[in-house]
């Protein structure tokens, strides 16, 4: 049954994504990856501070002590309403805005309490597909040449006409190999696989898989997008040190090899917002004539099941 009463926070949930986007514009192309990223949570934390909501950061900008404020477990809203859980990354894609490249995004969802995995900062196998395919049809543990094959098969497409999006870094070195192998197309962004794996949900995109390892924080937002578009994903965290497991069952995570599917890393409804920064494959980024800003957001949520563009106009004295 749906939790009507989260969906009143839709155009709150819009609102702050845009207005933390704005914030950021002055230090577009400036070289300063801290201070664009300062600006962006100050005030994405500011604005959650307005709504009257119980809300806790599960998935925010690290730990108490690595993180001044939106940290994970902080308490946002006027303490006023229902509880939510809020999953963010104020700037998906701080190195792309110091340098004025594509697809910086501000991001954030909420859900009801308890609706999101609790995930360590850490790194996280992911693999993602669109709506339309079997149940079950991924799986971290099949070889990738086979899902490949299924995947040409269910989408009636040529393998060469496969396209696969990957993080370009050089732990993905035998991904691209098998990639190349079976002469699919490689699809390779510098950062921002949040976009990435909510790629693979939207036509307009033909990105017919995302893989690869990432941010554990990343994965449950795109996870909050694509269960919202009907998609798919698998992850399992990927721990390179001893603290980090020892921090994860602190989280209350017992199950360190554990697959998660993307009902258990979204558990419950979620409306999820996400507005461009710097211009890019999906979204214009912010825009300024004089004191008027001028925003290009998407929003969606397991209600409405489908993306909605919005652009807007602001003057900001």
């Amino acid at each position: 049954m749906i939790e009507k009463s989260l969906f009143q926070y839709n155009k709150r949930i819009l609102r702050v994504s845009q207005l933390a986007a704005i914030s950021v514009f002055d230090h577009i192309g400036k070289k300063n990856e801290e201070a664009a990223d300062k600006s962006a949570v100050e005030s994405m934390r500011k604005e959650l501070n307005k709504i009257d909501f119980r809300g806790t950061v599960v998935i925010g900008e690290g730990e108490r002590d690595k993180a001044p404020m939106l940290y994970i477990g902080e308490k946002v809203g006027s303490g006023k309403g229902m509880k939510v859980d809020i999953a963010l990354d104020p700037l998906e894609g701080t190195k792309i805005t110091a340098n004025n490249q594509k697809n910086a995004l501000t991001v954030l969802a909420i859900g009801n309490n308890k609706s999101f995995l609790h995930a360590p900062d850490v790194y996280m196998e992911k693999i993602a597909v669109g709506p339309g395919l079997p149940d079950n049809f991924i799986d971290l543990d099949f070889p990738l040449e086979k899902i490949l094959k299924n995947l040409s098969k269910e989408r009636k497409k040529k393998l060469s006409d496969i396209v696969v999006c990957v993080l370009d870094r050089p732990r993905h070195e035998k991904i691209f190999k098998i990639l190349d192998k079976n002469n699919c197309k490689k699809f390779l962004i510098p950062d921002g696989d949040i976009l990435g794996a909510i790629s693979t949900a939207l036509k307009k995109k033909k990105i017919d898989m995302y893989i690869g390892i990432g941010g554990a924080p990343e994965g449950v937002l795109a996870a909050a997008a694509l269960k919202c578009l009907g998609g798919q994903m698998q992850c399992r965290l990927v721990f390179s040190e001893k603290s980090q497991e020892i921090r994860a069952k602190k989280m209350g995570i017992s199950d360190l090899n554990k697959k998660y599917s993307i009902n258990d890393l979204v558990k419950k409804d979620v409306i999820f917002a996400a507005s461009g920064v710097t211009d890019g494959s999906l979204l214009k980024g912010i825009k300024k004539k004089v004191n008027r800003f001028t925003t290009n957001s998407f929003i969606i949520s397991t209600k409405t099941k489908k993306i909605d563009f919005i652009e807007s106009d602001f003057k900001i004295p």
